[in-house]
Formats: C-alpha cells, sequence, structure tokens
C-alpha cells in the first residue's frame, strides 16, 4: 500500500477531535525520511513526525517574532544613560537571582 494510502486510512479509522486529513505529495526520498523518522521509535507514525515539525516551526516563528518584539522596544525606548558596567552587572545579577531563586 503506498505510504498516502495509509495515511488516509489510518485518518478514517481514527481522527481525534478536531483533527483533520491534508494529503501531501513528497518525493520519494522526503517519503523515505518521513518513513524513517517515525520508525524510530519516537513518534507512532509518519503523521507525529510531521505534526511535531510543524510545531516546531510554529514554536520557532512565534519566538523569533516575540524577538523581532524585544528588540524593537529596544531601540524605542532610547539611549540608556547608565554605563555598559552598570548594565552588565543589572544583568548578571539577574540571571543569578534567575537560577537561584
Amino acid at each position: 500500500m503506498a505510504f498516502g494510502k495509509n495515511l488516509c486510512h489510518a485518518a478514517r479509522r481514527w481522527r481525534p477531535f478536531g483533527m483533520v486529513t491534508l494529503n501531501v505529495s513528497l518525493p520519494e526520498a522526503m517519503k523515505d525520511w518521513v518513513e524513517a523518522q517515525a520508525g524510530t521509535g519516537h513518534f507512532g507514525s509518519a503523521s507525529d513526525y510531521v505534526r511535531d515539525l510543524i510545531r516546531r516551526d510554529q514554536e520557532k516563528i512565534d519566538g523569533l517574532a516575540q524577538l523581532q518584539t524585544l528588540i524593537a522596544e529596544g531601540f524605542d525606548s532610547g539611549v540608556s544613560e547608565r554605563s555598559l558596567d552598570d548594565v552588565l552587572t543589572e544583568a548578571r545579577e539577574r540571571v543569578r537571582v534567575t537560577q537561584n531563586p
């Protein structure tokens, strides 16, 4: 049975609440890669592997958006009157407090 058919048949048999089916065409080498990753035991199926990839991509994009927001806030805040030593001392103290609550 072809890879895509396996996914479709599995989706018809069991579809968790809120899940929908999406058929994706892949080159043979990518299909083999997905199947190999699914077979490592880290993922229950090819669908689990693809969902994990999408989830990690979403987290990466969200993290980059947050970083861009923080950078923009930093630029918008203007130039600090504090010395570099004062800024670094405060940053080190924040790290120390965070690591040793």
